[in-house]
């Protein structure tokens, strides 16, 4: 994986510098780290690793918590000089059209993980190596991490960086999403108390 671009981007959450980071299979669709302009790598550095949701993050879809995580995220990473890290693993790792395909068999009843693995895939595809590459390529070695997935923190075992603390980010639910939101807690052991 290479980094490839930077650039300035000002935003209404503060003020970030971008990176794109090329991936040998696919250079259309690059990961991307927004860093806080004020960055201090000497300290632990909080750290939120999104996955890509065209439709949280872009469209506000109610059906998950994705696109208010990642503005809530924006808003405690400028408060923390903090950095992003956006995968392009969408859909938990099966893509946008298999995404769409999950959401069907949802609203025939099945729930998140029933419709990932009706479809033939593991109830979560995706991994966090890429996240590391890139905080090593940033020389971050101590980061408080913040997340309600286990799976997250589970990646770094074993590696170079340190999980100093877990920082919950925890978002109200609504009338569409409280059902999906039980499913991550009760089947994917995600941690949504405030601690």
């Amino acid at each position: 994986m290479i980094r490839k671009e930077k650039a300035q981007l000002p935003t209404k959450y503060g003020d970030f510098i971008i990176q794109a980071y090329i991936r040998p299979d696919n250079s259309e669709m690059p990961h991307l780290a927004l860093l806080h302009k004020n960055l201090d790598i000497e300290k632990a550095v909080v750290i939120r690793i999104h996955s890509e949701c065209i439709t949280g993050d872009l469209f506000g879809s109610k059906r998950c918590d994705c696109g208010e995580q990642l503005n809530r995220s924006l808003e405690i990473l400028n408060e923390n000089q903090g950095v992003l890290i956006y995968l392009r693993q969408e859909g938990r790792g099966i893509g946008i059209l298999n995404k769409l395909r999950a959401y069907n068999h949802q609203d025939e009843g099945m729930n998140t993980i029933e419709a990932n693995e009706a479809l033939g895939f593991m109830p979560d595809e995706r991994n966090y190596a890429v996240a590391l590459n890139i905080l090593e390529d940033l020389g971050i070695q101590k980061i408080k991490l913040l997340t309600n997935n286990p799976e997250k923190i589970n990646a770094f075992n074993n590696t170079r960086i340190q999980v100093v603390e877990r920082l919950p980010l925890v978002i109200e639910p609504n009338e569409t999403n409280q059902s999906y939101l039980d499913t991550k807690e009760s089947k994917l052991g995600h941690m949504f108390k405030n601690s």
